[in-house]
């Protein structure tokens, strides 16, 4: 009884990592949001101390953030921030495709079905499970193809870039994004690991390109309503 208890207390910290990370690829927890010691530990029924252990591996992992004032919280990244993290996983996910050998048919079927999956959620108008697929696809391709090492690296990249994404991004860019997925897909099943490297480089391209629209828009919004009110 005293092993199983050690092991839970080793898992529960891993366990809290997992779903605060799927809680900000879903877009259920926003960026800059607090994550309480005291309300974290009441929610898992675990001790301060396991959480502040979780907190300090997601801070690691570039997922929450600490200060003195405000405790722990969802990082906010900038735009800068999410171009640097995209420029990252261009550099692994392309590079991983480029020297990708043939792709088996069950690779194909499963990423087949990540793909359905993605555009269940988007024809039913599910905005977190959609943020969650879109952006589990990469981590889902990486460990499909057999490389769990970039799948575990992608799974933080992909969370920070989502944290942005979820302020920007449009239904348009989902089913953008979604269509590229099935691209991607077609060409390794063709053999195409050349082409399914471009169109992966291209889609990334999309994905920067909607965020720097998408903020330079919010903010000329902002300003216009900022200015435009009536004094009183």
């Amino acid at each position: 009884m005293r092993d199983a208890a050690k092991d839970d207390a080793h898992k529960t910290p891993h366990l809290i990592e997992d779903r605060i990370i799927h809680a900000a690829l879903s877009g259920r927890i926003a960026p800059g949001e607090r994550l309480g010691e005291k309300e974290l530990s009441e929610i898992f029924g675990v001790s301060r101390t396991l959480v502040r252990e979780a907190m300090m591996r997601l801070q690691a992992r570039g997922i929450v953030e600490v200060s003195a004032r405000r405790g722990w919280f969802v990082v906010e990244p900038s735009v800068r921030e999410a171009q640097n993290t995209i420029d990252a996983r261009r550099a692994l996910e392309v590079g991983m495709l480029v020297t990708l050998g043939r792709v088996d048919a069950a690779a194909i079927r499963a990423l087949r079905a990540h793909v359905h999956a993605e555009q269940q959620a988007i024809a039913g108008g599910d905005r977190a499970e959609r943020s969650y697929l879109l952006g589990h696809f990469h981590v889902c391709l990486a460990e499909t193809l057999g490389n769990p090492v970039l799948a575990a690296l992608l799974q933080d990249l992909t969370t920070r870039t989502v944290l942005i994404a979820a302020l920007y991004q449009s239904s348009h860019d989902a089913h953008e994004s979604c269509r590229e997925h099935d691209e991607i897909i077609d060409a390794l099943e063709r053999g195409d690991t050349q082409g399914a490297a471009r169109l992966m480089d291209t889609h990334l391209r999309h994905v920067e390109k909607a965020l720097n629209y998408r903020s330079a828009s919010n903010r000329l919004d902002h300003l216009k309503a900022a200015l435009q009110a009536t004094p009183r």
